[in-house]
């Protein structure tokens, strides 16, 4: 069977394009990947790059199929401005979020099996006056406010994240009982659906130093964390922890672990990003969707300049295939 994955480039005036472009350039025999996109800007950027490309029509009436390197489908979002490379503009701040609706749209109805997300830059839709924190959010809100749960990826390491996008200031007050345990549920729910991980074993980070030192240095794992993950693991979860985050990425952990739970953003993904950064996938849990994205930014200085590397596209559509595939088995009973 060939999956349908909808794949949105992001900012414009970023690498997103290049990357749509050159992931074209690549065979994918078992996926049909389809660009969210203005197709005029595409074909200028492959130009630009001197690749050549061919673009096709998508219809969602015709049975998926493959294309061979240097095609790629599209299904058209309309630019209300040109693109320079390199050069923010708020007005094309409503384009982006277009593509990221209609990607959305198209997956709910069942016209794709996943989405895979490139690149956008937050400040700049901010300031067109669209409020957008991440597409983590927006996202939940395009599926009906469904609980996401973030989490990074490389080959050898999966960190999920309770709390995401928030000031360092307020984690601690955002760290509930309730929180961890939608999280955590989440994550293991996900991981046996998306993974196929039978009895998923999770390693959960405390919130202070050295977890709290019994409470010296922080309450929140005794009076908070612990007894949310006792009560998970008497429904059958494993879940060890609250560990000391400076020594839970040590190999004696990883080793034993399927995922690592951190508390907040720059507890865990710096450790990821410096294990595989390039070559990791963004992963949002929780919604009635897959969604993938690269692990990178906008890039804006590389577009257009044939320098921008493909390694985290190509990785975030080979794990979205992968969970193509694992949510087929689990609801075929195999």
């Amino acid at each position: 069977m060939i999956s349908r994955l909808a794949l949105t480039p992001g900012e414009p005036a970023g690498i997103g394009p290049d990357l749509c472009v050159m992931l074209a350039q690549k065979p994918y025999p078992e996926t049909e990947i389809i660009a969210i996109a203005d197709p005029v800007l595409l074909q200028q950027r492959a130009e630009r790059l001197g690749i050549s490309l061919e673009l096709i029509p998508f219809d969602e009436l015709k049975p998926a199929s493959s294309l061979s390197p240097g095609k790629l489908r599209f299904l058209p979002a309309g630019l209300n401005h040109e693109v320079v490379c390199g050069q923010l503009n708020p007005a094309n701040a409503e384009y982006v979020l277009d593509t990221l609706r209609i990607a959305t749209d198209g997956c709910l109805k069942g016209y794709f099996d996943g989405m895979v997300t490139g690149p956008v830059h937050k400040g700049i839709i901010n300031d067109a006056g669209l409020s957008f924190t991440g597409h983590t959010e927006y996202l939940s809100a395009l599926c009906e406010d469904a609980y996401p749960v973030m989490m990074l990826a490389t080959p050898d390491l999966r960190v999920a994240l309770v709390t995401t996008h928030l000031p360092l200031s307020e984690v601690s007050q955002a760290i509930t009982k309730q929180r961890v345990q939608q999280v955590a549920s989440t994550l293991h729910n996900d991981l046996q659906r998306c993974f196929g991980i039978a009895q998923p074993r999770i390693m959960v980070c405390g919130l202070n130093p050295h977890a709290g030192e019994q409470g010296y240095l922080g309450r929140e794992e005794i009076e908070i964390i612990q007894p949310a993950l006792a009560e998970l693991n008497s429904q059958g979860m494993q879940l060890i922890g609250p560990l000391p985050a400076d020594t839970i990425f040590t190999p004696v952990h990883l080793q034993q672990a399927d995922a690592i739970l951190a508390m907040y953003h720059d507890q865990g993904l710096p450790v990821l990003k410096h294990l595989g950064f390039g070559n990791a996938v963004n992963i949002t849990l929780g919604l009635p969707i897959i969604r993938t994205s690269v692990d990178h930014g906008t890039a804006l200085p590389l577009a257009g300049t044939n320098q921008a590397s493909l390694g985290s596209l190509q990785y975030a559509v080979k794990i979205a295939e992968t969970m193509v595939k694992s949510r087929l088995r689990e609801r075929s009973g195999n």
